[in-house]
Parts: structure tokens; C-alpha cells; sequence
């Protein structure tokens, strides 16, 4: 069995394992009021009340009314739960008459009380945007403003461990280094991402440290080689202080992914503690204390609540962190310093505890979750006498499960944006998992759709994905009110409008129509919708309409591939040429002229399941 396969199959079996039971804090939460449950074709939309103090609700089904209630698996494969409603159910057969109950969480760990439940059964139908039904209608207008559009894209976004970055070796005939600086060069300059966060700076491909004659020996060249590298892409780090140099492991043959990171406590603590001052003291004099302090960051470990990525017991870990961050805070004290980067949003609470225990609370609180919109953290910070610091999410995504294709798939570009929508003015940084597919934690690329996290492919072809944060990033800075109504509005089709207040006047609206039901994933044609988008409150005069589209049939590279691949791994050279002529952000139609008439403009389109349509109206001079 080969090395790669041995940690492919390690990584597989211990993913999910809680690397132990960290205490935390009880609360108990009502259970939401004014549950309904409003059938339409394909779908069940549920709404309910808020709860104080809840970081979001876990949505319940039973058969009956007596249930046993069990939560609604949309097949996310991390957290079931979501920040608010409301909330699609796609799972159930037409007709099929359901039960819901839903249950205030305050954290991942804990469960309120379930609300009444009420019935519904999702309604029959022929399928398509055109079968009888109401359509969903969009009513945007553009003489209102809701303030600065939030833009939680930006901050940051995932890679690989960064020293791939500079490696001349070749997968599929493309060089790994080049191809994955050009995606994080495309980050910064089509997305506007400012940070990249990565694992295993302190790995030893880098050789940060070593011990001669038992002595400590610092060398922290090849971090330059990386830090230098990131700072010419337009990038700032959010330095990741992971894993464990071999010779300062407690135990060196604790390791996750095929690269061999080493996941133990330290052996020593005092030789843990000088090694992270002086690798954040080397950074502050390389690159300057004035650069380091305001515009990068330092997060401590990655997932530690699993048993994949630390072989200690919690209280080793709340030990490594308060060292660490100790250390960055004896170089300065307003080094900026946060976690615990955990997986599924756990140990927040006991962070917070800890770190309020010991005098060092953090200056941002970081997490990762899969499969759902991020929870709300803030009532968890308020717990803590916290509330106002920055939340970033630094791993989210789709799926947390390595060679999954719904990773190359529409639906995982609409879940993208119902995160972000639902993230927006909640949260600071909601970082996708990850910028490229040249990315070896279980093995490198077998081939070119193979269901890799990235959002661009080796062979820097962009995924509908990447596209979704495109539109979102086209978006104009101010943001429009937008009410939406009809069979899954607001559930199943959700929107964003904006609308530049600089001399071009340009007014947009981003319209999508998806489900978190990975049952889904490759498109249901029942859930397709007919969509009336008026635009009221424009100056009257001539616009051009611009419509962009995403789906199966526009810019949709892997759908091209699997219309001329014939089930080969990768592209010959002419095959390339076909793929990279179809990476383009298409148009539903050519633009064209319209008139706004006491303000209005109307649309009507079709908008299948799944999909995305980014219409725009730019003033015609004269």
C-alpha cells in the first residue's frame, strides 16, 4: 500500500473522531415560537421566531406528529445546524405529508428544547420553470439604499500549505508552483482577497527547527522563501502556528495527510515557547513590526478537536495555545492572535473560558464548518463578555470530504452564495477552502474533475464556484433593497441587489436558485423556477441589460469536460484549447437595449435548479 493510500485511509477512518471532551459552559435555550411550514412545488419552506442567545436551529422531521423527531441530514457531512430561517426541505417525496419541529442551539454542542411541530407535504408537479405554479418575483428597488454592500469574501481564503507554492514539480503536465501563485494572484485581483491562510509553516520541508547535541537551532530561511513569495502575489499571511517540528514532537509518528505533518504536543514547553518567539520576532524584523501587527494575524493550530489533527488531550492543546500566543504577545502586544480554528465550530466556548482564565483573550475567535451557512457566534461572545471582536471563519466549504464531486458541481457555486448572503454584516471573514486544486493533503490530482476542493482546477480553469464569488465581487458598493415573494422565495431562490452611486449608475441584482439538500447536487428539474425581476425607483431613460449566467449550460467548464472528456483523466492538447475557450462567465442572451418607464424595468427568465443569473442595468449616455 502506498504512502499516499496508507494516509488517505488514516485521514478517512479518524475524520470526525473528537480528539476528546473539553467542559464547557451549560445553557439552556426555549424552543423557537411560530413554526409554519409553507408547501410549494418540490419544497417545504419552514419558518420560525428568533431565540436570545441562540447561535442558530436545528431543523427536526418525523413521519408523525409523535414522532421520534430526528434533524433534517441535508447530507452536509459536518453541522446540520443553520443560523436562521428560512429553511428549505428538498429531501421529502411530493406529497409525502412530514412533521417539523426545530430546536435553538447556543452552541454546536448542545440542543434546545423542539418547538410544537406542525405538518406540510411538498407539492406535485411536472418539473421545470414552466409547469403551473406562481413564479418567484424579485422587486428590487434601486432608489433605496441599505447601506455599504458586506463583502466577507475578501478577507482571506484558503490554500494548500504554502511551500507547495514553490514547487517546479508537474501534475497533469501543469507545474504545481506556478499554477497555484496564479490562482492566489487571481484571488487578490479578481476577487479582492487581501489574506491567504494555510497549514504547516512550522513543517519540516521548511526546517524551522532542528536540535544539534540537544541544543535548539532556528532556521527560518525557508519561511522567508514562502512569506516573500506571498507578499509579491499582493497577499497578506494569517499565519497558521502549526504543526510540530519532528525533533520538538513529543511523538513524531503522530502525522495526518500524505505530506506527514506531525500533530503531537511539544516534548519540551519552554523550547515550544522559544521557537514561537522567535519565528514572530524574526517576522517582525524581516518585514516590520508596523506591517506584521496591522495587517496579518496569527491563529493557533488547526482543528484540534479532532483526533486527525492533534494526538494531546484538550487541556495539551488549551496549553500549546496560551504558550503560543504568550510568545507572539511578548514580541507585541497587539499582534493580532485568535482560534481555537477548530472543526464544526466547537471548543469557542472553552477558548473564551480559558483564555478569560488566564488573562489572554483573543483578539478574533476562528472556525471552520462544512456543508451549511455559518453559525452566528456572536451570542457565544456575549456569554463571554466578548461581543464586538472579529469572527472569521477560516475553513468553509461545500464538503469537508477530499474527492467529492459536488465540489465541481452548480449547486456548490449557489451554496457559496446563500453562505455569504447570510454572512453578510454578522461576521468578518468567510473564508472558501480552497483557492486551487494543486493540493496534496491526500495525494495529489488523479485527474482534472476529480471533486478536489479548489476553485480553480490544476490547469487554472475557473469552477462555477469561483464564478459565484465573480458576481458577487461584481456587485456595485451600495446595497439595494430587495423583497422577494412566490413558491420557495426566500428559501429556495434568494437574491442581492446593489447599486453604484458613481457616475455609471449601474444597478444589479444577483438571483439564485439552490437547496442545501446534497441529495441535489446534480440539479432537479421540479425545483426550476420562473423568475419576474422588477427593477422600480431608476431614472427613466435607456439601459443596457446585461444578463450572466451559471449553470449546467453556461459557464460550467466541467460540464463541457464531461460533454468531450470520454471518461479520460486528463485533457489532451486540443481538449485544453476547447476547455479554456468555454472559461468565461457566459451571457443568458447578447445585451440589449431597455427603457425604464416611471422608474420600472421588468425581466422575466427561467432559472433552473441549480442556478445563478446576474442581471445588470447600465445607463445608456444620451
Amino acid at each position: 500500500m502506498s504512502r499516499e493510500t496508507t494516509a488517505r485511509s488514516d485521514f478517512e477512518t479518524r475524520l470526525g473522531r473528537v480528539s476528546g471532551a473539553a467542559a464547557r459552559t451549560a445553557v439552556r435555550l426555549p424552543a423557537p415560537a411560530g413554526l409554519s411550514a409553507r408547501p410549494g412545488r418540490g419544497q417545504v419552506t419552514l419558518a420560525w421566531e428568533s431565540v436570545d442567545g441562540a447561535a442558530g436551529y436545528l431543523v427536526h422531521v418525523a413521519s408523525s406528529p409523535d414522532g421520534p423527531f430526528e434533524p433534517l441530514d441535508h447530507l452536509g457531512r459536518d453541522v446540520l445546524a443553520v443560523p436562521h430561517g428560512p429553511y428549505v426541505d428538498t429531501t421529502g417525496a411530493p406529497g409525502e405529508v412530514r412533521w417539523y419541529a426545530v430546536a435553538a442551539v447556543p452552541d454546536v454542542d448542545q440542543v434546545g428544547e423542539l418547538s410544537a411541530p406542525v405538518s406540510a407535504a411538498s407539492l406535485p408537479g411536472a418539473g421545470g420553470p414552466d409547469s403551473t405554479s406562481e413564479p418567484v418575483t424579485v422587486v428590487v428597488d434601486a432608489a433605496g439604499d441599505d447601506g455599504e454592500l458586506d463583502r466577507p469574501w475578501r478577507l482571506m481564503i484558503g490554500s494548500e500549505h504554502l511551500s507547495h507554492a514553490l514547487s517546479a514539480d508537474r501534475t497533469g503536465g501543469q507545474e504545481i508552483g506556478a499554477e497555484l501563485r496564479a490562482a492566489l494572484r487571481a484571488a487578490h485581483d479578481e476577487l479582492g482577497v487581501r489574506m491567504v491562510r494555510a497549514h504547516a509553516i512550522l513543517g519540516d520541508d521548511l526546517g524551522v527547527y532542528r536540535e544539534v547535541d540537544g541544543e535548539p537551532v532556528h532556521d527560518f530561511s525557508g519561511v522567508d522563501r514562502v512569506y516573500d513569495m506571498v507578499l509579491s502575489l499582493g497577499l497578506k499571511p494569517v499565519v497558521e502556528i502549526s504543526f510540530m517540528p519532528r525533533d520538538l514532537a513529543s511523538d513524531p509518528s503522530a502525522t495526518v495527510f500524505e505530506y506527514g505533518a506531525i500533530i503531537s504536543p511539544p516534548k519540551d514547553w519552554g523550547h515550544w515557547y522559544d521557537l514561537v518567539r522567535a519565528f514572530v520576532a524574526h517576522l517582525v524584523d524581516r518585514y516590520g513590526l508596523d506591517e506584521v501587527r496591522d495587517e496579518w494575524a496569527f491563529e493557533i493550530w488547526n482543528e484540534a478537536n479532532l483526533e486527525v489533527f492533534w494526538s494531546g488531550s484538550p487541556e495539551e492543546f488549551f496549553r500549546l495555545h496560551e504558550v503560543a500566543t504568550r510568545a507572539v504577545k511578548d514580541v507585541d502586544p497587539q499582534l493580532r492572535v485568535g482560534g481555537p480554528a477548530s472543526a464544526a465550530a466547537g471548543w469557542i466556548d472553552q477558548l473564551l473560558a480559558h483564555t478569560e482564565a488566564a488573562g489572554i483573550p483573543p483578539d478574533f475567535v476562528s472556525t471552520h464548518t462544512y456543508g451549511s451557512p455559518p453559525l452566528d457566534l456572536r451570542p457565544i461572545l456575549e456569554r463571554h463578555g466578548r461581543d464586538g471582536i472579529p469572527i472569521w471563519w477560516t475553513e468553509w466549504g461545500v464538503t469537508p470530504t477530499h474527492f467529492n464531486e459536488v465540489s465541481e458541481s452548480v449547486f456548490a457555486a449557489v451554496f457559496l452564495l446563500r453562505g455569504m448572503r447570510s454572512a453578510m454584516d454578522r461576521l468578518e471573514s468567510l473564508s472558501y477552502w480552497v483557492v486551487s486544486d494543486h493540493f496534496e493533503e491526500l495525494g495529489r490530482p488523479p485527474a482534472l474533475f476529480h471533486g478536489g476542493f479548489g476553485l480553480r482546477t490544476v490547469g487554472e480553469l475557473r469552477k462555477p464556484r469561483w464564478w459565484a464569488l465573480a458576481m458577487l465581487e461584481a456587485l456595485p458598493s451600495r446595497r439595494l433593497p430587495a423583497t422577494l415573494s412566490g413558491d420557495g422565495a426566500d428559501s429556495l431562490v434568494e437574491g442581492l441587489a446593489a447599486a453604484s452611486r458613481e457616475a455609471d449608475g449601474r444597478v444589479a441584482a444577483l438571483v439564485w436558485n439552490g437547496t442545501l439538500d446534497q441529495s441535489k447536487a446534480s440539479g432537479s428539474t421540479m425545483l426550476g423556477r420562473r423568475i419576474e425581476l422588477r427593477f422600480t425607483g431608476l431614472p427613466d431613460g435607456d439601459y443596457e441589460l446585461r444578463h450572466h449566467r451559471v449553470d449546467d449550460d453556461h459557464s460550467c467548464v466541467p460540464a463541457v469536460w464531461r460533454r468531450i472528456g470520454a471518461g479520460a483523466d486528463w485533457p489532451t492538447r486540443e481538449q485544453w484549447e476547447q476547455l479554456r475557450a468555454a472559461d468565461r462567465l457566459d451571457e443568458l442572451h447578447p445585451p440589449r437595449r431597455v427603457r425604464a418607464t416611471g422608474g420600472v424595468v421588468e425581466i422575466e427568465f427561467d432559472l433552473p435548479n441549480p442556478s445563478m443569473s446576474l442581471v445588470e442595468l447600465i445607463p445608456v449616455a444620451g
